[in-house]
Order: C-alpha cells, then sequence, then structure tokens
C-alpha cells in the first residue's frame, strides 16, 4: 500500500507521495539522527559567518558565544513544540499549516518559508561559487580583472559572477539527478568540516600567537551601545533558524518517538552551534592581530594564504561541503512547500529548479556583503515574517486542538480544515496583525523613510521582530478562535498506525 493509499477520500490535488503521512513502521530516525542531522546543518560556512559578523559588529569573544547560544536555546523551543505534529502524525510542514491556515490558505506559510529557503540557496550558492573563484583567480590571475559587464548598481564583478553561475548549474544538475546523488557529499563534508575547522582553529591559534591575545580583545560595545546591538543581534540568532523552526515537521515526520526527537535536537543543536561559532570568533578575532584587520568571511581569509595548493583545497572542500548542505537544508523543504502548491504538477526536481531562479534574483551578493546587512536586514527581515507563522500554528495545535488532529481531513477539500472556501481568515488576519509592527523598523532599516516618520519605540520593535511577531500573531489567533466552532470540535484522533 502507498503513502497516499493510507489516507481515505483524499482530494487528489492536496496529496502526493510527498506530502503523503509517514506509516509508523517507515518512521527510523533515532535519537542520534537527529544529533547528526543537527550537527551536519550547523557545521557550515553561515554558521561561522554568523558569530564572526557578532565579532565585526563590535562585540568580543564571550558576548558573541553567549548571544548564539541563548538564540539557539530559545529557538529550540518552537522546533521541538512544532515538531511533535511531524513525530505524532507522520505529516510534512505544509500539511500542518493546513490546521491553522486552511487546505488553501496553507500556501501563505509555505511560500513564505519556501522564499527564505531561496534566499538560504542563492547565499550558500554565492559562498561556493565564490569559493571556487578564489581558488581559481590563483591559477588564472586574469579571471580576477575582467571587464565589467554587470550594472554597477548591481554590485557583481565578472569573474565571480562566472563561479556562481557555474557553481549553480552544479547544484542544478544534483537536483536533477535526485537528493540521492548527495549522501557521498554529506558523507564527506561529516568527515571533512570538523577536521578543516580545528585546522583553522589551531592556525589562528598559532599564527596569533596563543589564545591569550585573542581572546584579550576587548569589547567595542559598552553600556547602552552594547544593549542596542544585543537585541538585535540575538533575535539574528533566532531567525538564523526560524525557517528550520517552521518546517521541522519535515524531518519529525520520520521520528521512532517524541523522546527521539525532542533529546536528538537538544544534543545536537544548541551544542554544535556554539562549538563552530567559537571556531569562527576566535579566527576572526585573530584575523584582527595577524592582518590588523577583522576579517569575518572565512572564504576570503583562505584567500589570504600564500601556498596556491592550500588555497585549491580548502576551496573545493568549502565547494563540495557547501554543496552538500546546500541540497540538504535549502533545497527538500521549499521542494515541499512549493509542491503543496500544486501537488499533480510540481514534484522535488520543478521545486528544486524554481528554488535556484528565486535564489538568484534574491542578489544574495548584497544579503552577505557586510555583517550588518546579514543580520539586520537578511536574519531580522525574514524573522518578521515567521515569527507570526510559528506562533499561530503553536497556538492553534497546543490551545486550540489539544495536539488532537483528523490527518484523513487535513487531505480533503471538503473536511474542518476547509474553513471558509479553503482559508481560515483568523490565522491570515492575526499573520498580518503580527507582521505590522515590525514594518516600520524594516523601511527604515532598508532606508525607504526618515528617522522622523514613526516614532522611535515603534521603529524599535524591528529589533524584537521574531518575538514580536511570535507573541502578537499567536496570541491574537488565540482569542479569535477559541470560541469558534473549530475550538469546539470533538478532535480525539488516534496516532496514525
Amino acid at each position: 500500500m502507498s503513502a497516499t493509499q493510507q489516507v481515505t477520500n483524499a482530494s487528489s490535488s492536496l496529496i502526493n507521495e510527498d506530502l503523503a503521512p509517514i506509516p509508523q513502521n517507515n518512521r527510523t530516525w533515532g535519537t542520534w539522527h537527529y544529533a547528526a542531522l543537527w550537527i551536519s546543518m550547523s557545521l557550515c560556512i553561515p554558521t561561522y559567518m554568523l558569530a564572526s559578523s557578532l565579532i565585526e559588529g563590535g562585540m568580543n569573544w564571550w558576548q558573541s558565544i553567549l548571544t548564539i547560544f541563548i538564540g539557539n536555546t530559545v529557538v529550540l523551543i518552537p522546533m521541538i513544540l512544532n515538531g511533535h505534529a511531524g513525530a505524532k502524525y507522520g505529516i510534512p510542514f505544509p500539511v500542518f499549516a493546513r490546521a491553522s491556515f486552511g487546505t488553501i490558505g496553507a500556501n501563505i506559510p509555505a511560500m513564505l518559508r519556501a522564499i527564505v529557503a531561496c534566499g538560504w540557496f542563492g547565499i550558500q550558492t554565492w559562498i561556493g561559487g565564490f569559493a571556487i573563484f578564489q581558488m581559481m583567480k590563483l591559477w588564472i590571475p586574469a579571471l580576477g580583472t575582467l571587464p565589467q559587464i554587470f550594472p554597477v548598481s548591481l554590485g557583481l564583478q565578472t569573474g565571480p559572477a562566472i563561479c556562481f553561475f557555474l557553481f549553480w548549474l552544479l547544484n542544478m544538475l544534483v537536483v536533477y539527478l535526485g537528493v540521492d546523488s548527495i549522501k557521498k557529499l554529506l558523507v564527506f563534508k561529516a568527515f571533512f568540516l570538523p577536521f578543516a575547522a580545528l585546522a583553522l582553529l589551531f592556525w589562528a591559534i598559532n599564527a596569533g600567537h596563543g589564545l591569550g591575545p585573542i581572546l584579550s580583545q576587548p569589547s567595542k560595545l559598552t553600556g547602552a551601545a552594547f544593549w542596542a546591538y544585543f537585541f538585535p543581534a540575538l533575535t539574528g540568532m533566532v531567525g538564523f533558524w526560524a525557517t528550520l523552526s517552521l518546517n521541522i515537521p519535515d524531518f519529525t515526520r520520520y521520528a521512532k518517538s517524541q523522546k527521539a526527537q525532542i533529546n536528538g535536537q537538544i544534543i545536537g543543536l544548541p551544542p554544535a552551534m556554539t562549538l563552530f561559532s567559537f571556531i569562527g570568533v576566535v579566527v576572526t578575532s585573530a584575523t584582527f592581530i595577524i592582518y590588523g584587520e577583522t576579517i569575518w568571511d572565512p572564504v576570503v581569509l583562505a584567500g589570504k594564504f600564500e601556498n596556491k595548493l592550500l588555497v585549491s583545497l580548502a576551496m573545493i572542500a568549502v565547494a563540495i561541503s557547501t554543496l552538500a548542505t546546500n541540497i540538504a537544508a535549502n533545497i527538500v523543504s521549499p521542494a515541499n512547500d512549493f509542491s503543496n502548491l500544486s501537488p499533480k504538477k510540481i514534484n522535488f526536481r520543478t521545486g528544486g529548479y524554481i528554488t535556484g531562479l528565486i535564489g538568484i534574483f534574491i542578489l544574495p551578493w548584497k544579503l552577505i556583503a557586510d555583517p550588518n546587512g546579514y543580520i539586520f536586514t537578511w536574519l531580522i527581515a525574514y524573522s518578521s515574517l515567521l515569527g507570526p507563522v510559528g506562533g499561530i500554528m503553536i497556538a492553534d495545535y497546543y490551545f486550540i486542538r489539544k495536539q488532537q488532529l483528523q490527518v484523513d481531513e487535513l487531505y480533503r477539500h471538503n473536511g474542518q480544515y476547509t474553513f471558509s472556501k479553503g482559508f481560515n481568515t483568523i490565522a491570515i488576519i492575526s499573520l498580518l496583525v503580527g507582521i505590522i509592527p515590525n514594518i516600520p523598523g524594516f523601511l527604515l532599516q532598508v532606508k525607504l523613510v526618515s528617522a522622523t516618520v514613526f516614532p522611535v519605540w515603534i521603529s524599535d520593535l524591528y529589533h524584537y521582530a521574531w518575538f514580536v511577531g511570535f507573541f502578537v500573531s499567536g496570541i491574537f489567533y488565540y482569542f479569535l478562535m477559541r470560541n469558534t466552532t473549530t475550538a469546539k470540535i470533538n478532535l480525539v484522533t488516534p496516532e496514525i498506525e
């Protein structure tokens, strides 16, 4: 019996093999599978850049590490809460979203999540392509001085653009070949990246004359200036995994038990992020001692090494590791989200191509051009969209439905999750209510308005974007939904066997 046959009377436009619930006997992931998943996901260049960008922003080493640890501990809470439905019912994120947003309305949070994944895909692809550029420039110096063919406003040089496009094509080839083709690369990453990270750490300690001088670098932020930077930075740290805190059911649907997904995420997420971030902090701090400037991008740093062969090997390894992470973290989930739009027409491969194209149009080289853009524009901006979605889904699942879903009806156009023509108006209104308070601060951040347009306290809400959106939308949704007919339906349904 196929997965789709496990659901009775399903509407064909709401189900395919990728969206159907996973039967209990096919759920094989244990605690260490989830721990390994998070260790693998955490060991990536953006994690390193996350920590080093805080150093560039003015924090010292322990302030940076503490900010990252607190942020990842906070985001672990919605991660585990949203993961519960996946482990209990075997359903992916877009299907879980139908319970609160409606069978058609679920496309709204799914698309918000998918667009963010496309942005991350673009960022990872740019990092991999730039690593290739750094390597090739050593052997073909002319690549770095090619005539400018793109408008200056794009901020894209010809050499890096060529390498970015070549690496993008490689990603699309992997999508064409299927996820199985990435398994060997993931194994390579699991062995190589920890080794490479430790090698970089030992280099920094040696070249920086020990940990003492490195860790003694003072903070550039004190008093009010520190707190003004800390809270937006903390929001950025939460925003880093705000995507996965929503679509974690895409992974927990394979869990043997709730205990497996909960313990695995606790073991894997905060420790791995903190440890790898520490390496980023140490190395970035050391660059100031070694080169007289703070270099927060590890690919740029590796390009400063004089040994051509060493740089070449490092850049190839970065590219392969980035490719593995990109497919696993930034293709699988948006492919499900796009598939939810039209299950009969969009499969994994088509969803992957869509992700790839949007990843270019987002201009990822601009998103990570400087640490402030990385944290304040990218991470915080999308957290202001995803925080409200998380608040609504958790309020619905835990406080309205008491963790009880009627799975078959999640796949029907004429069930209780149809609401009004497939849309739960209350969820959509709650989403907007959670987003609106963050709009003034975003407009100010991207310099679309002057600082005098809005009161300071309204603009400052953006510094807490994920938290504001999460609690405003969640509380608003709960109070509007608690007395509706939907909230009073007897929803006692056994887990799928």
